[in-house]
């Protein structure tokens, strides 16, 4: 038997809310599928089960917030026959019970609806419905108690117009509503409690790690030449953003300084041999979230841009996996498009190195003896003194600017 448990999808989460089970008893997951979707400070997660089998029992219910480790269902491993619940297992469902429930005990949670005065509606359907701009209130839930579920929004969005483009007419813009004051209410107080967590993170990371910091200007006039001959022979869809080329100088750089690809895990640090970029994003509604883009040294710039686009898009409308918020060996972070000109970031644990970019500014350059002017980025590294010093940080900007010379090769 295997536990399938309440994911860490950060040094920030301490706890998590089940939205739903997208799996019942009795039926096989595999590896990688989706099979729970969690709701933590940021967003909601679909998480995905790392073992082949069949679940065998639940044991905590949609609505109920467990803390990070409280074991959600059991599963038993593919090839193993049925068997009686061992005393653990039995432990693990008494602990999963209801203390942490977040609602009324005589109130069914199988919808995971949330109720909000009198309306009750599950998470992931509130947040479709901002996406629509549809009022939830003038909806006829279906789920237990009348709540609304994501099912219900999809179908009153159909009946709304989306159903027009099967017969060749155009969609119709959706209604826009001013969203409810309780709606707005929500917004607000989680938004102050992302904020919250994030502080919390931060605050941890600068007690906790002690960081040291360098920077450098690159030269950049050479990467952006070539960047913009590449996109003159692209469509205007497969165009690369600069960016991208700034993420997989540093997963390069990587390779040759592999101390920073690592975890902080048990007192010492455990380097990764797969390199798994965390980019930093922010949300539309406030706060800051960094997935990862998975093997980011091994993508070629094509695929590195496609993927790049999906994590931005899925990161801002709330459907990551859990894997992509778990995984990350190291955090790119850029200001630029907000005019900054250099980022000191805070390390991100259990990471133990950050980098940032600036904005691309035009500077006076010395080049073959001639003053000449330049796009330069100013690239900084935040990075853990447990794991690695100064001399090893410095030669990781330095593998940065030498790939950054050679757009061709990334």
């Amino acid at each position: 038997m295997a536990e399938f448990v309440m994911p860490t999808l950060g040094a920030d989460m301490s706890a998590g809310t089940l939205v739903a089970w997208k799996k019942k008893p009795g039926d096989s997951v595999k590896r990688g599928e989706i099979i729970a979707e969690v709701d933590t400070e940021k967003a909601a997660i679909d998480v995905e089960v790392f073992t082949n089998g069949v679940i065998e029992k639940i044991l905590v219910q949609p609505g109920e917030k467990v803390p990070v480790g409280t074991v959600l269902a059991i599963i038993r491993e593919e090839g193993k026959p049925a068997a009686a619940m061992s005393k653990v297992q039995a432990e693990a469902e008494v602990q999963a019970r209801p203390s942490s429930r977040t609602t009324p005990p005589d109130l069914p949670a199988a919808a995971a609806a949330v109720e909000t005065g009198r309306l009750r509606i599950s998470p992931a359907a509130r947040r479709k419905a901002e996406e629509l701009g549809m009022d939830p209130a003038t909806i006829q839930g279906t789920g237990p108690e009348g709540a609304i579920t994501l099912e219900d929004i999809n179908t009153a969005a159909k009946a709304m117009g989306y159903r027009q483009q099967a017969i060749g007419k155009p969609t119709p813009e959706p209604i826009a509503h001013s969203p409810s004051p309780i709606a707005a209410s929500e917004a607000a107080e989680r938004q102050a409690r992302m904020r919250q967590t994030i502080a919390a993170a931060m605050a941890r990371s600068k007690r906790e790690i002690p960081h040291y910091y360098l920077s450098t200007t690159i030269d950049m006039s050479r990467t952006m030449n070539w960047l913009a001959e590449a996109n003159l022979k692209r469509p205007l869809p497969d165009r690369l953003l600069y960016g991208v080329l700034l993420i997989k100088a540093v997963a390069l750089a990587l390779r040759e300084v592999p101390e920073l690809n690592a975890v902080w895990k048990d007192g010492q640090p455990a380097q990764s041999q797969a390199v798994h970029v965390g980019v930093a994003i922010s949300l539309r509604q406030g706060g800051l979230i960094a997935p990862a883009l998975h093997e980011a040294d091994r993508q070629s710039l094509d695929d590195l841009m496609r993927n790049f686009r999906d994590l931005v898009t899925r990161a801002r409308a709330g459907s990551l996996r859990s894997s992509e918020l778990s995984d990350p060996t190291i955090t790119v972070t850029s200001l630029g498009e907000q005019g900054v000109e250099s980022v000191l970031g805070v390390i991100y644990p259990p990471q133990v190195a950050l980098v940032g970019f600036g904005k691309l500014v035009e500077r006076p350059w010395i080049a073959e003896g001639q003053i000449v002017a330049r796009q330069v980025v100013t690239a900084t590294l935040s990075a853990d003194h447990r794991v690695s010093d100064g001399h090893r940080g410095g030669r990781f900007l330095a593998a940065i600017d030498r790939l950054l010379q050679e757009p061709d090769r990334l």
